[in-house]
């Protein structure tokens, strides 16, 4: 079955008693790792225990199927319940859990699978997601501002720490590619402030790394400057650096959300100085670039932008298609027009 997200909090900490397996998966591969270790954790409290866990490869399991039913038959030898985690799964081991999941072996040991980005179409999901009761899939996609918030609420309280709006703001627009990595990002800021102190906007402009965040930066500004062959670069140095396409349509999104916001107050007669205002405020170096792209981008094109970004996260989640793919086409689409635009 296909977990719903507002269960799978109290499913992580207490998984259903007839429950066999679990597929976790998703583009944020530090979130797939927090949600199976909290969910292993659950099953075996002492994940060192070598008569309880069992370690396998989701690769060499697709060559050797006998050995998921050997291991899921087994019983510990000192009494518990087994954990067998898979790693590194993917559709080569799809009609492995497909005739595993359809006809369960004797034995009570679960089976706790990590995988990657999959689409709606693999095979792995299939297989788990048509299991009425014996297995479940879990999706981790990458956060958005409530998650991070959410997040950053978490890790600041245990260090009785506060945050200032603006300072979350500032957090929202600059983590969410990876949740381990946010979650060491908020751990190092916390250590910056100290127990119980306040972090303002400052403190996370001095704290939280940027060098991702700079790389990032190319790439909007790229697409939105209209320069395709540096999009190009910027994209191919983002993504080898491990950037998540959906991060990558997100950060764009955010950043025609505030051209849109700034032409608005433009077209409403405001001053540049008002309708620059934004929080969190512009990085003082890219501020004559994004002043340019107030004309090229009106607030009527900034819309059909933002309309052109939505779908392709949409299309990231729901099509099948390869969201690098969907991703790349996305932003060349807005870099020509920009082009176009200031061409005339």
């Amino acid at each position: 079955m296909k977990l719903p997200a507002q269960r799978v909090a109290s499913f992580l900490a207490s998984p259903d008693a007839g429950m066999r397996a679990t597929l976790i998966y998703g583009p944020d591969a530090g979130l797939v790792r927090e949600r199976a270790a909290r969910l292993a954790i659950a099953i075996c409290p002492d994940l060192n225990d070598a008569f309880r866990v069992t370690e396998l490869d989701g690769g060499g399991l697709s060559h050797d199927a006998a050995r998921l039913n050997d291991e899921a038959s087994s019983l510990s030898l000192i009494g518990g319940r087994r954990l067998i985690r898979v790693r590194d799964a993917d559709d080569r081991c799809g009609t492995v859990f497909d005739k595993f999941l359809k006809a369960l072996p004797p034995g009570d040991a679960f089976i706790l699978v990590e995988a990657g980005d999959l689409s709606p179409r693999s095979s792995l999901r299939k297989a788990f997601e048509a299991s009425k009761s014996a297995a479940a899939a879990i999706a981790c996609y990458l956060d958005g501002p409530r998650e991070l918030a959410e997040l950053a609420r978490e890790v600041f309280a245990t260090h009785k720490i506060s945050a200032r709006p603006d300072a979350m703001q500032y957090l929202g627009a600059h983590l969410g590619g990876d949740r381990g990595i946010s979650r060491q990002e908020l751990e190092k800021l916390a250590l910056y402030v100290g127990d119980g102190g306040v972090v303002d906007e400052d403190a996370v402009m001095a704290s939280i790394g940027d060098t991702a965040e700079l790389t990032i930066d190319d790439v909007v500004y790229a697409a939105a400057d209209g320069d395709t062959s540096q999009l190009e670069r910027a994209l191919n140095r983002a993504l080898g650096e491990g950037a998540q396409p959906v991060s990558l349509l997100r950060a764009e999104l955010r950043h025609f959300q505030r051209l849109h916001l700034a032409g608005t107050r433009l077209a409403a007669g405001k001053s540049e100085e008002e309708a620059l205002k934004l929080r969190p405020p512009l990085f003082f170096k890219l501020m004559d670039r994004f002043k340019r792209q107030l004309r090229v981008w009106p607030p009527a094109r900034a819309q059909a932008a933002l309309d052109a970004l939505h779908t392709a996260e949409a299309q990231t989640k729901t099509t099948g298609l390869p969201s690098e793919t969907i991703c790349r086409e996305t932003l060349m689409r807005i870099a020509r027009g920009a082009r176009a635009k200031a061409a005339r």
